[in-house]
């Protein structure tokens, strides 16, 4: 298989057909997932469907090498987490899938990224290595082909002049961060933006107390002066985002989708619109592990879009949009 058959899906068919297709090669290529699937014997004799597919723990991350093919790791992505916590190492070898599935998502939610003044108020991911974060809004920065697109660590001020000068401007900006950092922002300057997207990746690092997400968005919009706040749902282990465009509504791109696992049943699903463990079928992490069973509670929708609750009880607060909502 090829990038292109994972990023020119276009019908529920063709998802479930690569679907069925990525589960028996990661049985037979990943060593650490056909263990698992052994213990609950399961194989592809008797997984005929995605239902039937079984879903990775995503603490195997932490413990074990999470790969499906034999070729040389070019990068591996390592979670945050507070000081004696093990991290998730997500080892790649082919940044291709990573590369085209961020790419082809934010084109498909935002449209060109050559349109956007892209700057990034990321302090926690830029003080550490290994973000694929870090990775995504660095390769959208330089696609962006704007001088003023950039980083900024603390450096608010220059941020506050930089974000009002291209508003007034009438240019387009995104502006994604992390939660803390954006609060931080608006505590320093009640702005009243009008050609700005705001975005936060979630994640108050320990920096504030945890918000609910009502709450917290409210904060933001009467800070920045917008109409919505826009959210990125991503980790480490995954190489495909869902994005938000408001109210914390998530909706995925056609090669990730999102089912909701039973909270006392982990091999059962609930229906939709019940409260359940959020687990991510990711096409584009096919040389690793597209089956993912997070530690995120969710809801799930009938179009297919979905809302992130909270976290699960004793998991480790890191990644993306780690907010009890």
């Amino acid at each position: 298989m090829i990038p292109q058959d994972i990023f020119s899906i276009a019908t529920k068919k063709e998802f479930e057909k690569l679907t069925m297709k990525t589960f028996r090669h990661q049985y037979e290529n990943n060593f650490v997932y056909r263990q698992y699937c052994d213990l609950l014997k399961k194989s592809p004799e008797n997984v005929k469907r995605i239902l039937d597919i079984p879903f990775l723990p995503i603490q195997f991350f932490k413990s074990h090498h999470v790969v499906s093919n034999t070729n040389p790791i070019v990068t591996t992505f390592t979670s945050s987490g507070t000081t004696g916590t093990i991290t998730s190492k997500h080892h790649v070898t082919d940044l291709c899938f990573y590369q085209e599935s961020f790419r082809t998502t934010f084109r498909q939610f935002y449209g060109n990224i050559e349109d956007y003044v892209v700057l990034a108020l990321l302090p926690s991911y830029l003080e550490r290595d290994g973000s694929s974060l870090i990775y995504m809004v660095n390769d959208l920065i330089e696609a962006s082909n704007q001088p003023q697109s950039g980083f900024y660590l603390n450096n608010y001020q220059e941020l506050i002049q930089t974000l009002e000068n291209l508003d007034n401007d009438g240019q387009n900006v995104l502006l994604i961060g992390v939660t803390y950092a954006l609060l931080d922002l608006v505590e320093i300057k009640k702005f009243n933006l009008k050609n700005t997207i705001i975005m936060e990746t979630g994640g108050m690092k320990g920096r504030r107390k945890e918000m609910i997400r009502e709450e917290l968005h409210q904060i933001l919009t009467n800070g920045f002066g917008v109409s919505a706040i826009h959210s990125e749902y991503g980790m480490t282990e995954l190489l495909s985002q869902a994005y938000s465009l408001g109210d914390g509504i998530f909706e995925c791109p056609p090669y990730m989708e999102v089912l909701m696992r039973d909270t006392e049943d982990p091999f059962s699903y609930v229906a939709d619109g019940k409260t359940g463990g959020i687990n991510v079928i990711d096409l584009a992490n096919y040389n690793s592990c597209s089956f993912i069973a997070t530690q995120d509670l969710g809801k799930k929708y009938p179009n297919h879009s979905f809302e992130v609750l909270g976290r699960f009880d004793n998991s480790d607060i890191r990644g993306c949009n780690l907010m009890v909502y």
